[in-house]
């Protein structure tokens, strides 16, 4: 295959083909890096909105860094993967503080950023600075795996640096901004996990798989493991007019996001002589419940989740949290400009109804 005939054909078709995505008008760095924050793990037009709430309100480095990152979460609220978040504000400290407010362009000094990656540090140097690195994500994996029948298995550990060699062979030297978000668009618009549009791919000619009628069998992948289900049992603890609710450790899963106070219940729910004790163990108060409000299901990604939500009335006692850095008496309206995690949200309106006849 020679690399010249594929960056014609792609580059091609990019060019009349590239979807008018936000991030795309801009040779802004801090905004391109945004974007592919954001784009990690979630779809194009999931990140849309989310992409606008932010770079509005945070434009730059500086504008990021000085924020708490409670507002921060909050904005991110519902894009999942918080950790990005917190790095993105991480990183944009140390921007400010090291480099003036200015995207380093130097790639040992962006790598040195937090949550800076190999597909982060590919994908803004080549985009926003001309670099010649390629990126390899889901899109471009899917794609080099087909095109030339590449039998590494794209969920195993290490295939990034099996499919960086093969990238960096075909990326193109004189437009790598260009060739690496082709190639990207390629992945995600025509060569389809499921449904892959061979008819319509500009690389149809070049692509082993489609010749030799095996596209189906590309990209390889090692069986997925069984994902863990749990079991929580949540509390609406009432007092005087608020409820109690707790912030997840900055560090964690979920972390910084708040939420009603939680503990597993193993395989199933827990009786009330047995989540009251419970609960007064997580947070040092004595409660009674008075009803069960509902029942949520929630999928993550190393996870499923199901709970049963209890309102109940604190009795006595002060908060002693057991697992929790931080503790609020909210009401519902402050409630809801707190930084929530989406298996909370789920319950909102029924909460919202119960208190509110």
């Amino acid at each position: 295959m020679k690399p010249e005939m594929l960056r014609k054909k792609l580059l091609g078709w990019y060019a009349i083909h590239r979807r008018p995505l936000p991030w795309r008008t801009t040779s802004d760095p801090f905004a391109i890096w945004v974007s592919e924050v954001m784009l990690q793990q979630t779809q194009v037009a999931t990140v849309i909105p989310y992409y606008h709430r932010f770079i509005d309100r945070f434009p730059t480095p500086a504008r990021l860094a000085a924020a708490d990152i409670q507002e921060v979460l909050k904005l991110w609220e519902g894009l999942g993967y918080y950790s990005r978040a917190r790095n993105l504000h991480r990183a944009a400290e140390v921007v400010t503080a090291r480099f003036n407010g200015t995207v380093p362009d130097d790639p040992e000094a962006f790598r040195s950023l937090p949550g800076v990656g190999d597909y982060i540090a590919a994908a803004v140097l080549s985009i926003a600075f001309g670099r010649v690195f390629p990126v390899v994500d889901g899109n471009v994996k899917r794609v080099l795996s087909r095109l030339l029948e590449m039998d590494t298995p794209v969920n195993k550990s290490g295939s990034h640096k099996v499919f960086s060699k093969p990238a960096m062979d075909l990326i193109c030297p004189k437009q790598p901004a260009d060739f690496n978000q082709a190639i990207m668009e390629l992945g995600a618009l025509v060569c389809r996990p499921k449904t892959p549009d061979c008819e319509n791919c500009p690389l149809s000619d070049l692509c082993l798989a489609n010749r030799h009628h095996t596209t189906t069998d590309y990209p390889k992948r090692n069986a997925a493991r069984k994902i863990p289900h749990r079991h929580m049992a949540i509390a609406v603890i009432r007092k005087k007019g608020k409820m109690l609710v707790v912030q997840r450790p900055m560090d964690g899963f979920l972390g910084g996001l708040w939420e009603f106070p939680a503990i597993p219940t193993g395989d199933g729910p827990t009786d009330r002589k047995g989540f009251e004790p419970m609960m007064a163990q997580e947070t040092g108060l004595t409660i009674a419940v008075e009803r069960r409000l509902t029942g949520i299901r929630h999928a993550y990604t190393h996870f499923t989740l199901t709970g049963d939500v209890y309102l109940c009335r604190h009795l006595a006692g002060r908060v002693r949290l057991r697992s929790a850095p931080r503790h609020r008496w909210v009401t519902l309206r402050s409630l809801r400009r707190l930084p929530l995690h989406k298996a909370n949200h789920k319950f909102l309106d029924a909460l919202e109804a119960a208190l509110c006849p």
